[in-house]
Formats: structure tokens, C-alpha cells, sequence
């Protein structure tokens, strides 16, 4: 712990100025979504294809490959929000579903974790990520409740990625998106229960 705090200081030290872009954007994103703002998805495809280039100059192909999707389901996102017209219940998505997405992401994540192996420093964690990733995109966009228990786990793993990358403002990003993730959950939980009742 002692050594890791020194390295964590060098690497906010080294940090150029797309990193903390892609920070700020990414910030804007998750808080404007969070809130139900459709206008959080342009800034969630500004953030994402920021941090596309960066994974992928960090040897994490799959979380960049990832990112150009959410640059995709940020107009997806954009264009079903907008179709709702302001009217976007959240709601529960069936448990039968969801074990079927995670059995479905974790054997595509077998098959990619062969394929980019030799390009990947961490190819089966970096294959569940995406494909984890895809599904909890799917999800918001859709407006499941569900989804900030996905970003929880996926933005926990993400930041050990960048960490052991040397992507530190990177990780911080998703350290935040992590708490904000969670703070989602809650202020959606609220709604749906009030809803509900």
C-alpha cells in the first residue's frame, strides 16, 4: 500500500490533457443520466471516444472496442429517450433475462479472449468487461432499473484494469463513476418503488 500510493501520484503527475477531457465529459454523462437528462448522452459519446483511443494505446483493445460502442448506444440512447418523449419509466427487467445475458456474456467472452489474446494484457476480463458493458448499455437506454448494479461491478473491475495499465486518472474516473453508479441506483430505486406504489 505504501509503494502504491507514490505510483498512484506519478501517474496523476503523467496524466495528458484527453485524460482529464474524457474525464469531465464522462462526468457530465453519468450525472445528466442519472438524472434523466437526454442530453447526458452526447457527453457519454464525446467521453467514450476519448477513452476508445486511450485503451487502446494501453493494450486493453476489448474495453476500447467497448467504448466505440457506447459512442454507438449514445445515439441509440439519444434517439430512445427522445422517442419517449419525456415519458421514460423506469423499470424491473425479469431475472430470467438477466441470467440469460450473463450466461450469453460469458461465453462470447471465451471465443474473444482467444482472438485477442495477443493484444490484450488481460483478455478474459477485458472480454467480460465489454460484453458486461453492452448489456448494461442496453439496459439504461432502456431504462431498467437494473443497470446501476451492472456499472457497480463493471466500473469495480474497470478500475483495477487501468490501475494495473497506468491509466490512474483514468481509474479515478471510474472510481467516481462507481459511487455515482451507486448513488443511480438509489435515486432510481426511489422513483420506480414511488411509481410502483
Amino acid at each position: 500500500m505504501a509503494n502504491l500510493l507514490p505510483q498512484l501520484w506519478e501517474g496523476l503527475k503523467a496524466t495528458g490533457a484527453w485524460d482529464w477531457i474524457a474525464d469531465v465529459t464522462g462526468l457530465i454523462y453519468v450525472v445528466l443520466v442519472m438524472r434523466q437528462r437526454r442530453a447526458g448522452w452526447v457527453f457519454g459519446g464525446v467521453s467514450s471516444l476519448i477513452l476508445a483511443v486511450l485503451a487502446w494505446r494501453a493494450r486493453l483493445p476489448m474495453q476500447a472496442l467497448l467504448q466505440l460502442s457506447y459512442v454507438v448506444a449514445s445515439v441509440y440512447g439519444w434517439w430512445r429517450w427522445s422517442a419517449a418523449g419525456g415519458q421514460r419509466p423506469i423499470a424491473v427487467w425479469h431475472w430470467r433475462g438477466h441470467l440469460v445475458a450473463l450466461a450469453g456474456c460469458l461465453l462470447l467472452s471465451l471465443p474473444l479472449k482467444h482472438w485477442f489474446a495477443h493484444m490484450s494484457a488481460f483478455p478474459f476480463i477485458d472480454s467480460l468487461v465489454f460484453c458486461a458493458g453492452m448489456f448494461a448499455t442496453w439496459l439504461l437506454a432502456r431504462m431498467y432499473l437494473e443497470n446501476w448494479v451492472y456499472w457497480i461491478v463493471i466500473d469495480a473491475v474497470s478500475i483495477y484494469l487501468f490501475v494495473a495499465q497506468g491509466l490512474v486518472a483514468i481509474a479515478a474516473l471510474f472510481v467516481l463513476y462507481l459511487g455515482i453508479a451507486a448513488v443511480g441506483f438509489h435515486d432510481w430505486w426511489k422513483t420506480w418503488r414511488r411509481r410502483a406504489a
